[in-house]
């Protein structure tokens, strides 16, 4: 895909890496932005700094609620007539094991996945009428491998690679694209004040540079979206070898384990 030309939506568009999305499809000359996220201050922000070079509407929305999804699609079509590309790319941290309260345990479902299954929902029956869409997904690379120091995260993020893969699966040969997103440790305010723990191990990229790798795979129509191309030596370790895959990841959870023990106590 080719983004010049198209109608682009990007939640968690206020900051981070769904802000330098909107930045860089601006940039390859898609034909309007809808910036998407809960930061209402941030929406407007990223608004202002792209709506002289493209057509950029904000639209406050929940992504955990399935109504505001609903309204933020609905909008979007009312006013552009189709959405090309949907970047499904909000998304929240939680530190913590199996003991993080049901409620925590529900909200990151909510918002890792759950959005995900709203978007598709929302936006498949008019890309499946006109036999084209693309939808982006951003999981991480823990949903390809784990995270350290949070079983939320890295359960929800494996959840959203197997529903991407699913999408891709059942609609690939009926016109629908789909990408996951899936980057290490990248400066956000996720990883804010730190050096990313286990995912910065190979680097902080900076959202720009996630950018352009994202730009790459869309042209390509790639599955895996991945900054980090060492992610992919990692999948291949783990897959070749399991049991000694899970050896490495115990080392790395007692050279971490303090400090997902402090970011634990912060939460």
């Amino acid at each position: 895909m080719e983004v010049n030309g198209k109608v682009v939506v990007v939640t968690g568009g206020a900051s981070g890496i769904g802000k330098s999305l909107c930045e860089r499809f601006t940039r390859e000359g898609a034909r309007a932005i809808i910036v998407s996220d809960i930061n209402q201050e941030g929406i407007d922000a990223t608004v202002a700094d792209i709506a002289d070079k493209t057509e950029a509407l904000g639209i406050r929305s929940d992504v955990g609620n399935e109504a505001d999804v609903n309204e933020l699609v609905a909008t979007t079509l009312k006013r552009f007539g189709q959405i090309d590309l949907f970047c499904s790319n909000a998304g929240i941290f939680t530190a913590g094991g199996e003991n993080v309260s049901t409620e925590g345990w529900q909200a990151i479902w909510d918002i890792n996945v759950m959005s995900h299954v709203f978007a598709a929902r929302a936006v498949l029956p008019g890309m499946l009428e006109r036999g084209e869409g693309y939808l982006l997904n951003t999981s991480s690379a823990a949903g390809l491998l784990s995270q350290v120091g949070s079983a939320p995260y890295a359960v929800t993020k494996h959840a959203a690679i197997g529903f991407a893969e699913w999408l891709s699966i059942t609609y690939g040969n009926k016109g629908i694209k789909v990408s996951a997103l899936c980057p290490q440790a990248v400066r956000t305010n996720m990883t804010a004040g730190g050096d990313g723990g286990v995912a910065g191990l190979d680097g902080i990229l900076e959202p720009e540079q996630l950018a352009d790798t994202v730009i790459e795979t869309l042209r390509e129509e790639r599955f895996l979206v991945l900054p980090h191309p060492e992610v992919l030596t990692y999948m291949r370790r783990k897959t070749d070898d399991y049991d000694r895959w899970i050896g490495g990841m115990r080392r790395l959870q007692d050279r971490f384990e303090d400090i997902y023990k402090r970011r634990e106590d912060k939460e």
